[in-house]
């Protein structure tokens, strides 16, 4: 059906505009009078020319799927039906792959599917927590709730997410500046000493004599220095998409000091609200471990969950294969089993979430004040070490021209 865009002002004289999809421009004007809205102006939409080239289209982002989840509850709290919360949401979308995603959406649910099987159409953006809490809403009559939670819960996800990516993105920034002045000093302003030094002719300080070397390897080898540079990053992605691959690198990131630590926070954070989150929703437990190990974003974490997974099934409790894994802290492991042991182990899952969260915030803090002087000394080290290295001969010839 065609689209159609409107302008017009409602009982109280406010501007609104908006979209709408309708057969025939009288349906239009009749769902206006509907909504109480006099419209100045109806035309038909025109037709995108790029509309299906994918990377041409605006991406669906995670606040876009959190905006949703948390309208979606407003209205069906208020006692909205499924299909008309679907259309308003529709309606207003300004995104135009999340409009057409939420028209496909609507259109199954029309069709006689479930929600939260029109949702697991579109997995890229509405993953197994999702649908699955959607699902466990639906079958306990609890859609609202539900999506509450999910949008509680993305939006603390998010949260932490960006503390990590904030934490990590100064220092990865600051040693690839770095690494760039250090290449420019050594491909171009090395040279121009050198050739300084060449026309005295006398012999060269040990310590700049081997700053000119690096300096002319560089310079000579420049091209095959970023070819290899292109190729291990290729080839370290290519070993990180085979199973063992990650794993060694997963395993190595968690022993790596102050960051591993950081991430063994972050994934218990993440496992213990996500589980929490799942419990209280109604998901079982076993299918909300898949889910949980699925989304770790970890190897080893992985497939620590997997296996208490695995112990669970055969009719043991959650805290002991936890203890055994080695991957969760003792602490932790005692909370879950006090939890277990009073029948309230989704809200003891929530506490220990709240907690971590604190961690993390702390962590994230402790790796930025001790990274801002690692940086320094070590951007002092290098360009400073230059500097002084091109110098020495300058002193040298002082010293003895004044001798």
């Amino acid at each position: 059906m065609p689209v159609y865009i409107w302008q017009g002002k409602n009982a109280r004289g406010d501007k609104k505009k908006g979209e709408y999809e309708a057969p025939s421009l009288e349906a239009v004007r009749a769902h206006l009078r509907k909504v109480k809205i006099e419209p100045s102006k109806i035309k038909l939409k025109p037709k995108d020319l790029f509309a299906n080239v994918s990377f041409l289209q605006p991406k669906v982002k995670e606040e876009h799927i959190i905006l949703f989840a948390r309208q979606f509850s407003t209205m069906i709290d208020a006692g909205l039906p499924i299909i008309q919360c679907l259309e308003i949401l529709y309606s207003q979308q300004e995104n135009a792959t999340f409009k057409k995603m939420l028209k496909q959406i609507k259109e199954s649910v029309e069709s006689g599917a479930t929600l939260a099987e029109s949702l697991k159409k579109f997995p890229k953006h509405f993953d197994d927590l999702f649908v699955n809490m959607i699902t466990a809403g639906e079958a306990g009559g609890i859609l609202d709730t539900i999506l509450r939670r999910l949008s509680t819960y993305m939006e603390k996800a998010a949260r932490l997410k960006s503390q990590v990516k904030g934490a990590m993105t100064y220092p990865i920034v600051t040693l690839a500046i770095a690494v760039v002045v250090l290449i420019v000093i050594l491909v171009f302003v090395i040279p121009v000493f050198q050739d300084m030094f060449n026309e005295f002719g006398s012999q060269l300080p040990a310590f700049t004599q081997l700053v000119i070397n690096v300096s002319d390897f560089t310079k000579k080898n420049v091209v095959y220095l970023i070819i290899a540079l292109i190729l291990f990053i290729f080839a370290f992605r290519r070993v990180y998409r085979t199973e063992r691959g990650r794993e060694i690198v997963d395993e190595g990131i968690l022993r790596f000091p102050i960051i591993g630590l950081l991430i063994r926070k972050v994934a218990v954070a993440k496992f213990t609200r996500t589980m929490g989150t799942m419990l209280s929703s109604g998901v079982a437990i076993l299918e909300a471990l898949d889910i949980v190990a699925k989304t770790s974003g970890n190897k080893t974490i992985e497939k620590a969950i997997y296996a208490v997974r695995s112990d669970i099934a055969e009719g043991r409790t959650m805290a002991d294969p936890l203890q055994e894994s080695g991957v969760f802290p003792s602490m932790v492991c005692q909370m879950i089993a006090v939890g277990e042991s009073t029948g309230a182990l989704d809200a003891m899952l929530d506490k220990i979430a709240i907690f971590y969260d604190e961690e993390v915030d702390q962590a994230v803090e402790n790796l930025t004040a001790l990274i801002e002087p690692f940086m320094l000394v070590f951007l002092g080290v290098t360009i400073g070490g230059l500097v002084v290295a091109m110098y020495l001969p300058i002193f040298k010839m002082a010293g003895t021209i004044g001798g």
